[in-house]
């Protein structure tokens, strides 16, 4: 299996980047499981995988306040236990998709190359992306017990409130097209970033078209968290 890995303020996402590498460098060598039980209480690794190194304006909401904490311990051992299970079938469900599982969720990537992606200067979900999606909810459907964060960013092509605008028209496309097909509206939530948070080199094309891309993060809720420290004895 391939690597498991709406606005805050920027100094709160320097610190929690910070504290995701340090963290990082300490469990390298450990297993996803492992990842649960030693990993600190921030949910900056999860972060830095939906957004990247660069730190800049966009969004909506608190970010940092829906991804949470990270819970260690056994109640940790056995979220990530479920987790890596959701995560394999996902990646078995959609192999091109980039999958990882980061702390105690997951981030799944897509972008042109792997399945669910927009014309340009679209943002309605093409035949594609539905058939896609489709996959990915049923996975969603065997896993109750998860809120799911969409993220929406764009290349650095067209203007800069132009690429925000249309980086949120995408992720809601994609939060709206979950809630109309059986994924309760209370799971979920829409962030965006635009153009301010590249992977990618923007001055290639190949980058461009990888930076035109939605993050999904898979998170447990409250009801499998505690469910998981009721069951370790926390």
């Amino acid at each position: 299996m391939k690597r498991f890995i709406n606005k805050i303020g920027i100094t709160l996402f320097t610190l929690v980047l910070i504290i995701s590498l340090t963290n990082c460098s300490a469990i390298q060598n450990a297993n996803n499981k492992q990842k649960g039980a030693v990993i600190g209480a921030t949910g900056g690794a999860i972060l830095g995988a939906i957004i990247g190194n660069n730190v800049g304006k966009g969004g909506n909401g608190e970010l940092g306040a829906v991804i949470g904490g990270v819970v260690g311990g056994g109640a940790g051992v056995l979220i990530g236990n479920k987790m890596d299970k959701q995560a394999q079938q996902i990646e078995e469900e959609i192999p091109g998709a980039q999958v990882e599982r980061v702390d105690n969720g997951i981030v799944v990537t897509f972008d042109e190359t792997s399945g669910v992606y927009f014309d340009t200067n679209k943002y309605n979900i093409n035949s594609a992306s539905k058939a896609t999606l489709n996959k990915l909810i049923g996975v969603f459907k065997e896993y109750p017990d998860t809120n799911i964060l969409v993220v929406g960013h764009t290349d650095s092509q067209g203007s800069e409130d132009y690429n925000m605008t249309l980086s949120k028209n995408r992720a809601y496309a994609v939060t709206n097209y979950l809630s109309q097909n059986g994924i309760s509206s209370g799971r979920l939530t829409t962030n965006w970033f635009g153009e301010t948070q590249p992977l990618y080199d923007n001055n290639t094309a190949e980058g461009r078209a990888k930076n035109r891309r939605v993050n999904i993060a898979i998170l447990p809720n409250e009801k499998m968290v505690q469910d998981a420290k009721a069951q370790a004895g926390n």
